[in-house]
């Protein structure tokens, strides 16, 4: 099976469901953070006792900052970018088997001077945020000696630290203080705190949701690679859709499609005209005098073709609709259609299945319903 071809098919559709329903959730999160927002902060700007000019405009620019980040590094830089405006120094550590280690910093000597530091959990107002899980302010002389030794100590000695949530455990701290130049914006910063924990848990359901979507997938390509060739009764594709509850809701196709059940019967009913002596041979295994390994070869491009053509149907339903109901259903799917032709030469072109033109009859078969004057005139026979 071509695991590059179905992984790209998983990335496409995973992707286009989750491009839907992002902008919405994403309004949603920025609504209920605000919700969360101090009379103080969401009043008009007004200079606090640090120094600060926090507006609700300018958070809401914040937050939508770290909303546009996809990855979890994206994010947490978006963070710190955002909590600049609010903070003269700002650092963040993740917490790992206990340890808060040093990521990342803004207003420091350098963005990555606390790589290498470990911040002490032991006590000091990290010790209760981490503990706690809420926001601890403090003084500096209640930090770890080190950590004032080697970055020395804010002007006003007033220092933050707010633990970073994620599925109820404390995945990261931020440091936060004044510097130089005073500037702490408490109420601000803990919003941006928050509104970044519930992105993250965002992007990680978006993440487990891939996974699951592409097991799904794999799982139900391993059990139609299992399954014998389908019977030519079978007009229907079989092939499991694992996108069937992620699936956009499309409109109804102004001519209605034939029911598999009318298929079958018409299909049975020329089987039976045929007569009974034909029944045996179209029963019988097409690939009965190849060799084991070219007969596998077959069976797979056949359901690699029927699962391109699939594809096609499943994000095109309603040109599929007009094009049988004009006739020119290869104009209206050309690019889908070439591409997906390409995708399955590449694949099966050069192998023993390449003389079985399976794309080309899967097409005519699936979107042209065994009616090959649906595909218009300028369909190459």
């Amino acid at each position: 099976m071509a695991e590059n071809e179905l992984q790209q098919i998983v990335e496409r559709a995973v992707a286009k469901v989750l491009d839907q329903h992002l902008p919405k959730l994403q309004a949603e999160l920025v609504k209920n953070v605000l919700a969360e927002l101090p009379a103080s902060v969401s009043a008009p700007a007004t200079p606090s006792s640090s120094g600060s000019t926090a507006s609700a405009g300018g958070l809401v620019q914040a937050v939508a900052g770290i909303h546009a980040g996809t990855t979890q590094k994206e994010i947490l830089k978006a963070l710190l970018d955002a909590g600049s405006a609010y903070a003269a120094r700002i650092a963040l550590f993740v917490v790992k088997a206990g340890a808060a280690n040093g990521w990342q910093c803004r207003g420091f000597e350098g963005d990555e001077t606390i790589k290498d530091f470990s911040l002490d959990l032991s006590a000091g107002p990290a010790a209760h945020a981490y503990q706690n899980r809420v926001v601890t302010p403090g003084n500096i002389a209640e930090m770890d000696s080190r950590f004032v030794e080697r970055f020395g100590a804010p002007e006003n000695e007033q220092v933050l630290v707010l633990p970073l949530v994620l599925k109820d455990k404390v995945a990261a701290l931020v440091f936060a203080d004044g510097g130089a130049g005073g500037v702490l914006d408490s109420a601000s910063l803990e919003l941006l705190v928050l509104a970044t924990s519930a992105w993250l848990e965002v992007a990680s359901l978006r993440k487990q949701a891939q996974r699951e979507a592409d097991s799904a997938f794999e799982r139900g390509a391993e059990r139609a690679m299992e399954r014998p060739a389908a019977a030519p009764v079978q007009t229907v594709s079989s092939f499991p859709d694992p996108f069937a509850a992620h699936a956009p809701k499309h409109t109804a196709p102004p001519v209605p499609e034939p029911e598999p059940a009318a298929e079958v019967v018409e299909v049975s009913a020329h089987a039976a005209a045929a007569g009974a002596a034909s029944a045996p041979a179209a029963a019988a295994d097409p690939f009965a005098g190849m060799s084991a390994e070219d007969a596998d070869t077959h069976r797979k491009a056949q359901r690699f073709a029927r699962l391109l053509v699939d594809e096609i149907k499943l994000y095109n339903q309603a040109k599929v609709a007009e094009g049988r109901r004009h006739k020119d259903l290869y104009d209206r799917l050309k690019d889908d259609i070439e591409k997906s032709r390409a995708t399955f030469q590449k694949r099966y072109g050069a192998t023993a299945a390449g003389s079985g033109d399976y794309f080309q009859k899967e097409v005519v078969r699936s979107l042209a319903e065994d009616d090959l004057s649906v595909m218009g005139a300028s369909f190459r026979k």
